[in-house]
C-alpha cells in the first residue's frame, strides 16, 4: 500500500503552479521580494514554491495578480491554497481527509460503485439516508453536519475551473435499492439524469443482464492528475480505512478493469430496469 500526506500533495502541486506562473511572467525572485506591497520574503517564496508549508489564500491572490494570472487561474489556485490548510473535521475520518484533498485537485475521477451512489452525485436526502443506515444512533445535529459536509464537497468540486471530468459506472443494484424510500430514490435518479447531461460528466449503468463482470471484487476510484509530477492514484475504501495505490502495475490493473466494465455498461439515459 502506498500513502501520501493529503495537504502535502496539494502544497507541492500549488508550489509548482506558482513557480510556473512566475517563470511564464518572466518575474525573478528578486522582483517579488523587492515589491513590498506583496509582503513576500525570499524565504517565504522559496517555501511556497517548494510546497513546504500551508499557504494563505491571500498570498496566492497577490502573487497571481502580480504574475498576471487569469481570474479562473486565481480561483483555482486559491482553492488549492485552502486545501493546503489541512483543516481537520472530527466528523471526517483521517484516512478520508486525504481523499477529500486529492478529489479537489484531480483532473478526472472514474469510479465503479456496486452499492451506493457516489458522494459527489448524491442528493441531500439520499446522503442523509445513507448516513442514517450506517449510524442509526446519531442525533439530528450530527446527521445535518454530515449532509452539509457532503454538499460542500460537491460545491467545491463542481465549481472548479477548468471543470474536472467525472465518470461513474453504477451497478444496477445502486439504482434499484430504495435507499430512503421511493420518493428519495426517484429524486436521486432524476438528479443523476440531470448531472449526466453536463459536459464532463458521464454516468453509466452495469445491468444485471451483464452477469459476471470484472469489478465483482469491489468498488474502486481512479484519480488522474494533469501534473506529471503527481502520480495517478487508485482509491479503495473500506469501513475503517482506505488504500491509496500508486504503483504503475496497480494502476494498470484497475485501468484494465475500468475498460472492461465501461464497455459493458450502458449510458444512464438508455437504461431501463
Amino acid at each position: 500500500m502506498s500513502t501520501t500526506a493529503g495537504p502535502t500533495v496539494v502544497r507541492r502541486q500549488l508550489g509548482r503552479c506558482l513557480r510556473r506562473l512566475r517563470s511564464a511572467a518572466k518575474v525573478s525572485v528578486d522582483q517579488v521580494v523587492a515589491n513590498r506591497e506583496l509582503g513576500i520574503s525570499r524565504a517565504k517564496l522559496y517555501k511556497l514554491e517548494a510546497g513546504q508549508h500551508p499557504v494563505k489564500p491571500q498570498d496566492v491572490v497577490v502573487l497571481c495578480q502580480f504574475f498576471g494570472a487569469s481570474p479562473d487561474e486565481i480561483k483555482r489556485l486559491t482553492a488549492l491554497a485552502l486545501a493546503t490548510q489541512g483543516s481537520a473535521d472530527a466528523a471526517i475520518p483521517e484516512w478520508f481527509q486525504l481523499y477529500r484533498d486529492l478529489e479537489q485537485v484531480a483532473a478526472s475521477i472514474r469510479s465503479y460503485e456496486g452499492e451506493v451512489i457516489p458522494g459527489l452525485l448524491q442528493t441531500g436526502d439520499y446522503a442523509r439516508a445513507v448516513y442514517q443506515a450506517a449510524q442509526p444512533d446519531d442525533g439530528e445535529e450530527a446527521i445535518k453536519h454530515q449532509v452539509n459536509l457532503r454538499m460542500e464537497r460537491q460545491e467545491r468540486f463542481f465549481s472548479r475551473r477548468p471543470q474536472p471530468r467525472l465518470s461513474a459506472v453504477l451497478s444496477e443494484t445502486v439504482l434499484t435499492r430504495l435507499v430512503g424510500g421511493e420518493a428519495v430514490m426517484q429524486a436521486q435518479v432524476e438528479q443523476l439524469r440531470q448531472l449526466g447531461r453536463r459536459d464532463g460528466i458521464e454516468i453509466r449503468v452495469l445491468p444485471f443482464s451483464t452477469g459476471g463482470h470484472a469489478a465483482m471484487a469491489g468498488d474502486f476510484r481512479i484519480l488522474d492528475f494533469d501534473d506529471p509530477d503527481d502520480p495517478d492514484i487508485v482509491y479503495l475504501e473500506a469501513q475503517i480505512g482506505a488504500r491509496y495505490l500508486q504503483k504503475p502495475s496497480e494502476y494498470d490493473e484497475y485501468q484494465r478493469l475500468w475498460r472492461l466494465i465501461h464497455a459493458q455498461a450502458v449510458p444512464l439515459k438508455e437504461f431501463s430496469p
